[in-house]
This record gives structure tokens, sequence and C-alpha cells, in this order.
């Protein structure tokens, strides 16, 4: 590089405008800019598996991880460039389609609780899925930016035609209301929303059991811990397979990073740890691909080991 544009970038590096913002510019910088549609497609097998973005939750660093101190989660944070105020949990939610039926994992957040999120039905249309086409959703867990999106506000079903399928353990906790004083107080809202989400898809939910084929090539793997009954899937066509790992790691940069540490999310949070160490270490041995709901978008990829914890490799697959 000549020395004249050294010498200009050191200067603009240098210029208080860049590195602190106040007033009005730093609300704008805050804002979310337009992108283009937001899906990511790719084959197993004979199957074509779309992930599709929702949006992000932006809250405080401080109080997210109950086992180590700020200053720990910054400095992790920090280490994959990401800010160390404040935290963007992405949602993202998968779908399957096997040749017989397409299939949604969880439903996001349905535009019901973040004024950054809500974008799967515009994303959706992009890709060219139509709710009214989708045939089965398999609800991983019931935390409310999984399941919000399976109804409306007003409490319509938003996938018109589909079966609802959701592991045993995990529906019979949050369908008995007397399991709401043995639950975490910021998790005893998911009671009330369990019964409402599922309701217009009464009669047509499907309950399975413990490592149970849902449906031909897409198995259920217990990860309890996250929530009573959390699971993630093995999907398989052929030779090639992949792992939804839903909410085995919340984002990878810091809890698959540092598996030990426990987020606020958590209802056991040392259930939850055993989980995914066990989850993490197979797909890293076995070199499976993987999507993660709360993953950076295309939310696709690999997990490799990386000293004591693991890194996450975002898909460059066609």
């Amino acid at each position: 590089m000549p020395n004249s544009r050294r010498t200009a970038l050191a200067a603009a590096l240098a210029a208080p405008a860049l590195i602190r913002a106040t007033g009005s510019e730093a609300q704008a910088q805050a804002a979310p800019l337009p992108q283009a549609p937001g899906f990511f497609r790719f084959a197993v097998g004979g199957f074509t598996v779309t992930t599709v973005y929702d949006g992000f939750n932006r809250r405080p660093v401080q109080g997210l991880v109950r086992n180590a101190p700020v200053e720990r989660v910054r400095e992790v944070l920090a280490e994959s460039f990401l800010p160390t105020d404040t935290y963007d949990g992405a949602y993202t939610v998968t779908f399957v389609d096997t040749g017989r039926q397409l299939i949604a994992f969880d439903a996001g957040t349905g535009g019901q609780m973040s004024a950054t999120a809500g974008l799967v039905p515009a994303n959706m249309a992009a890709a060219g899925l139509d709710p009214a086409k989708v045939g089965l959703v398999i609800v991983t867990h019931c935390h409310q930016d999984h399941i919000h999106g399976l109804t409306t506000r007003e409490g319509t079903a938003v996938f018109p035609h589909a079966e609802i399928a959701i592991a045993d353990r995990e529906w019979d906790w949050w369908a008995d209301p007397g399991n709401e004083t043995r639950s975490p107080e910021g998790q005893r809202v998911n009671f009330a929303n369990v019964a409402k989400r599922f309701a217009p898809y009464r009669g047509r939910i499907r309950r399975f059991a413990p490592d149970a084929e849902v449906v031909p090539g897409i198995h259920a793997i217990p990860a309890h811990g996250h929530t009573p009954g959390h699971s993630v899937f093995h999907v398989a066509d052929g030779r090639e397979e992949l792992a939804i790992l839903a909410d085995t790691t919340h984002r990878p940069e810091l809890f698959a990073r540092q598996p030990g540490l426990h987020s606020l999310f958590e209802f056991d949070a040392v259930m939850a740890e055993a989980a995914r160490r066990r989850v993490l270490d197979r797909v890293a041995t076995d070199r499976v691909k993987v999507v993660g709901y709360h993953f950076p978008f295309p939310a696709a990829g690999h997990i490799a080991r990386d000293g004591e914890g693991y890194r996450y490799v975002a898909a460059e697959w066609a």
C-alpha cells in the first residue's frame, strides 16, 4: 500500500466519529438494515433442506450466563469479534422436503416477540415455501421463540393442514399445569403459551418416544436439559446426514467455544451441559452437517473441535 493511502487510512481510523457515535448517529447504527431474502438451500441425499431466517432479538450480555463472571463472557465474545455489551440471538426455522412431505422444524416467533424478528412468512414466500403445504411441524421444544409462530396473534393456525409432532416428555411437562410450580420462574410462561399455540391443532398432535423415527429418515435424539424434553434430530437419506441441533447450544461463538457455560435460558443447566457436550462431540467426530436454531445465518455448517471446546464452521455447500 502506498504511503499516502496508509496515512489516509490511519487518519480515518483515528477520527473520533469512527470510534464512537452519539445521539441520532448511534441510534441509526443500532437499527437493522434491510437485507436480501433470508433463505439457504442445500441437499441431504434426495431431501431438500431450506433454512429460513426469522430475525433476531437483542439483549444485554449482563445476566446471560449464570456460572461465569460477565468479564469472562465478554472475553469469549470478543474473540469472535462480537459486541461485548449486547447479544443478538438469531432465529432460524428449518424446512425439510423429503419428496413425500414438507416438514418444518419449529415455527419461529410469528412476529410476536421482537420488532427485529418475524421474517419467516416473507422469507418462506421468497423461498417458494407455502405454509398450506407444510404437512408436519416437528417441535424441538416449547420455548416461546420456537412455537409462537404456530399461530397468528388471533390464534389461527399458520400451518392449516399440518400435523404437530412433539416428544412425549416435552408434552407431558408443559401440558400439565401441576408442573408450573416445579419449573424455574422464568419458564412458567410456557404453560399458558403451550395451551394457546397448540389449541388450533387439537386432534392433530402426535407424540413420539425417545429415539423414535418420527418419519422415514428423521430420528429423534433426546437432548434434555434446555427443557425437560428438548430433542435434536438426525436426518439421513442414503449416505448423507444432517443433525438439527435446536437449542443444544445458543450462539456457538459463546456456548460451543465454552460448552461449560450455563445460559439463563436453560431449565436444568447441568443436564443441558451434559447433553451439549455429548451432541457436539458426536457431530464433530462424525463430521455431520448441522443446523442450529440460534446460529448466525445461514445457521448451517459443521462443528469442529477447538481446544477444550468447539467452533462453528459456516456452510459453503451448493
